[in-house]
């Protein structure tokens, strides 16, 4: 394990020899591993996801892990006779989190090299060692906030959103309408110091620069006078997703620079990406600054490039870093979306 590998995210695990010793197909009279559930529930109550990919019959596996009680462990598992790789793929779309945050466990090596060969940037362990994980880095985040222990919660609300979402007949706009969503931006709190360092470290795509933050540098951003941080929670009638942004403000007596802006991409379909932003535009408009922000382009963070241009900020220079300068006029800031409440 080195030491700058990005923390797990979700766990895949096999079942036959893996989850329970035997094979289910040639007799139902398996054994659940010994102290398998408790690594369940560490990984659980840590935040840390856990799934399944499997080749088996979907109904039998499913009764056996009722049978177990250990199904309420595993979000959206994938048991069918397809290739490992490819349910590892379903899991990681579904969950929208990179494969480099995933680890694979399965009894065989076989299935672990064929995973492999796919996906190069997962992490694939024997399960021999199911019970040592727990104790390795990545499997361990510096800090366990509210919003993870409660991320499988979060993550079966939104699966009963997507359901909702399916059957419903209209446009998208009409859908988000329907859901109540509030969106709360607030300076932060020492309380929330945790939850955006945890950010910082698991965010990507709607990230802007891509820099981590550690907990005592957020607090120093926190009491300065010279920075503005923003935390962002969003809420809707299904309940709360938790804090899901954050941005860094460097003020002067001029100007203000987005040092960071960041949102989870859980809730990208929301159309939420913009509302810090826009939050952001209209505080320094009222306040007669001019604004600034800084941008890092990276293969992942596309989207909130996109997010820039689209509330028409531009480019000003770039340095050696590959850090671009971007700002705005704020002579023409949208509105927010109208099934949005913010507060």
């Amino acid at each position: 394990m080195i030491a700058n590998e990005k923390e797990i995210k979700c766990v895949i695990w096999d079942l036959d020899n893996t989850i329970w010793d035997g094979t289910l197909l040639e007799d139902d009279r398996v054994v659940l591993k010994k102290g398998i559930k408790d690594t369940l529930e560490c990984l659980d109550s840590r935040g840390i996801l856990n799934s399944v990919a499997s080749k088996n019959n979907y109904e039998d596996a499913i009764k056996k892990m009722r049978e177990f009680d250990i199904e309420q462990y595993f979000l959206y598992p994938q048991i069918n006779w397809n290739a490992k790789s490819t349910s590892v793929e379903m899991i990681k779309k579904i969950l929208n989190i990179g494969m480099d945050t995933i680890a694979f466990i399965d009894d065989l090596e076989f299935e672990r090299d064929e995973v492999k060969r796919i996906h190069e940037e997962i992490r694939c362990f024997d399960s021999e060692g199911y019970e040592e994980i727990t104790s390795l880095k990545a499997f361990n985040p510096r800090f366990i906030t509210e919003d993870s222990k409660n991320r499988r919660k979060m993550y079966l609300d939104d699966k009963l959103r997507m359901e909702v979402e399916d059957e419903f007949k209209g446009t998208s706009d009409e859908f988000l309408a329907t859901l109540n969503l509030e969106v709360m931006i607030n300076e932060a709190e020492k309380d929330d110091l945790e939850r955006a360092e945890e950010l910082t470290i698991r965010t990507h795509q709607l990230n802007a620069t891509g820099i981590t933050y550690s907990y005592e540098e957020l607090d120093y951003f926190r009491i300065s006078d010279n920075y503005k941080l923003l935390v962002c929670e969003l809420k809707d009638k299904y309940g709360s997703y938790g804090k899901i942004g954050i941005a860094l403000v460097e003020m002067h007596e001029q100007k203000w620079t987005i040092k960071l802006l960041l949102m989870s991409c859980r809730v990208m379909s929301r159309g939420v990406g913009s509302i810090l932003l826009i939050y952001i535009m209209k505080e320094a408009k009222r306040m007669g600054k001019e604004l600034f922000a800084d941008f890092k382009k990276t293969d992942r963070n596309k989207m909130m490039y996109v997010t820039f241009k689209f509330n028409n900020f531009k480019a000003v220079h770039s340095n050696d870093d590959g850090i671009i300068l971007f700002t705005n006029d704020l002579q023409n800031i949208q509105d927010y979306p109208a099934y949005i409440s913010v507060k």
